[in-house]
């Protein structure tokens, strides 16, 4: 057969045998061939998840580790060796807590989010952030604790709450730790266990005093001892060399509360309405600690009085019993103002030094403070400024930074704090020579709070008005350490919250003099001025000069 056309009878058969293939249906013996492509595709999915879930375990196990933590993570200085030096780090049968077992909670999906969360965190840190510009005591609080200690984890290693040879204190703390799960955390009562940082702070430097010192002389001039008539004055404690500064504070009329125009104005400040007040004289502070230790040493009792006449009041006794913890939290005493008592315990206070003294002490009511306050001034501070401009509440603020004078001048405010109290005295005072009005600590006043306190006043003149006869809870003015400027205007209200305040307080009734869970509330003391008074100085001092 010649070549050309056996050529052309093999292209024949391949145009006929492939036009057959295509014009036929595709048969049932292909589908295997496509199940075995997905299930190749499966197969290498399910392999690569595997080794993605390996390599997550792996780089878990690896950033777990407290060498990691240490050098990669921890950007305070001291971490690890407060760590070191605590309890958690080698207990009496010889376990030692990792920085995981308290940092992360105890499994589940929400240690791996919780992780990466704080893993962000502490990298972002490590990076950008200069360690010696941070506020590490306010890392401290419990407030801060919160975020980043679990309940799960402490539980995984204390299941057992009621462990033989647990204290008296340490089984009322627990029971009540487990009727108040949904409201508080192990961190609440063990706050310092995973970190020491030594013993209290008694033995505190108080670094007001040197410039309080240098005030001191100054001071004596403005406050003497035993003046005549209705002027500012010293009173000495008896029985003790501690004084009270009381500045004069005129009477007068004065419209109370901020119009609808102030910035950050809330509706329990209004209506604004004219409040006629009688002279007064008021603390030229907050109580300090030295002040209030006096008392306590005085009057305060070695333990709780179970067994009081009055069953029906927690500690029914005639003066403070030892509180749980240090109520200083650490910060110092002395020229510091006195927080974590009660409102209660503030009366008290109030009650002994006019026994003492012989003098009527009292808190100032709602009216006087805020007239004390403003001293004269009609603006939101008793000094210039807008609170638009001082506050964190504003994201443009936020984004370019916030005004921070003159309001640093007068007041200890979120923006320069180091979030704790700061001695009193150290800020320049208001028109009528009081320190401290704005920030610090909030201050009580006598008041019952009521949002709507102000309407009984709105038509008429009110004259030394004292709020609603009766209520819950009390008002709290002026700010503090902790407060966003906004807080601190002069007609800005606030009031205590007892039950928020008590609720780490494991005692069964809870007490009556200490507050376990607020710390930026202290008070001052106002004395009424009684025109038929000669002298207005201290009763040992004159009651001396009769002999």
């Amino acid at each position: 057969m010649p070549r050309i056309a056996k050529k052309e009878q093999i292209g024949q058969v391949r145009v006929f045998f492939f036009r057959k293939r295509d014009k036929e249906p595709k048969s049932a013996d292909s589908r295997p061939s496509q199940r075995a492509r997905k299930l190749v595709f499966v197969g290498i999915g399910f392999c690569l998840g595997i080794a993605v879930i390996f390599s997550m375990k792996v780089g878990v196990d690896a950033t777990s580790s407290d060498k990691f933590c240490d050098q990669a993570c921890h950007v305070h200085p001291d971490a690890t060796q407060t760590w070191i030096r605590s309890p958690h780090f080698s207990t009496k049968s010889g376990v030692v807590t990792h920085c995981v077992d308290c940092h992360l909670p105890a499994g589940g999906m929400e240690y791996y989010t919780e992780k990466a969360r704080l893993g962000i965190q502490d990298i972002y840190g490590k990076l950008f952030m200069d360690p010696t510009k941070i506020n590490w005591r306010s890392k401290q609080t419990l407030a801060q604790a919160r975020t980043f200690t679990y309940d799960s984890a402490c539980i995984r290693c204390h299941a057992n709450l009621f462990s033989v040879g647990l204290s008296k204190k340490g089984v009322d703390a627990h029971l009540h730790y487990q009727r108040s799960k949904d409201k508080m955390q192990c961190i609440n009562c063990h706050l310092h266990t995973g970190h020491y940082r030594g013993k209290g702070t008694e033995e505190a430097v108080d670094e007001g005093a040197a410039q309080q010192a240098a005030q001191e002389q100054e001071l004596e001039k403005a406050f003497p001892l035993n003046p005549q008539g209705f002027k500012s004055y010293t009173e000495v404690i008896p029985d003790s060399t501690v004084k009270i500064r009381m500045v004069a504070v005129p009477g007068g009329t004065f419209r109370m509360g901020s119009p609808d125009s102030e910035p950050y104005r809330r509706p329990d400040e209004g209506p604004v309405h004219e409040v006629k007040i009688s002279p007064f004289w008021m603390e030229r502070t907050e109580v300090t600690w030295e002040q209030y230790e006096v008392y306590l040493m005085q009057r305060g009792n070695k333990g709780r009085n179970r067994d009081a006449p009055d069953a029906g009041k927690a500690d029914a006794v005639t003066g403070p019993t030892p509180p749980y913890g240090s109520p200083d939290q650490g910060w110092g005493r002395g020229s510091r103002p006195a927080i974590t008592m009660t409102f209660y315990a503030a009366t008290q206070f109030c009650e002994w030094l006019s026994e003492i003294t012989g003098q009527k002490y009292r808190l100032p009511t709602e009216a006087e403070w805020e007239y004390a306050a403003r001293a004269g001034t009609t603006t939101p501070y008793f000094f210039k400024g807008n609170p638009a401009s001082f506050t964190t509440q504003r994201w443009l603020n936020r984004l370019l930074g916030v005004k921070t004078t003159p309001i640093s001048y007068y007041a200890w405010y979120q923006g320069n704090s180091l979030d704790e109290t700061h001695p009193t005295g150290m800020t320049r005072p208001n028109p009528w020579g009081l320190v401290d009005m704005l920030g610090n600590v909030r201050e009580f006043c006598q008041d019952w709070y009521s949002p709507d306190a102000y309407s009984a006043y709105a038509n008429t003149l009110a004259v030394d008005p004292r709020g609603p006869a009766s209520g819950k809870e009390h008002v709290v003015r002026g700010g503090s350490y902790r407060s966003d400027a906004a807080d601190l205007r002069c007609a800005a209200r606030d009031h205590t919250r007892t039950d928020a305040w008590l609720l780490t307080d494991p005692q069964s009734p809870k007490s009556i003099w200490w507050y376990s869970d607020c710390t930026d509330v202290d008070f001052r003391v106002v004395r009424e001025y009684d025109e038929g008074t000669q002298s207005a100085g201290n009763r040992q001092e004159r009651d001396s000069g009769k002999r």
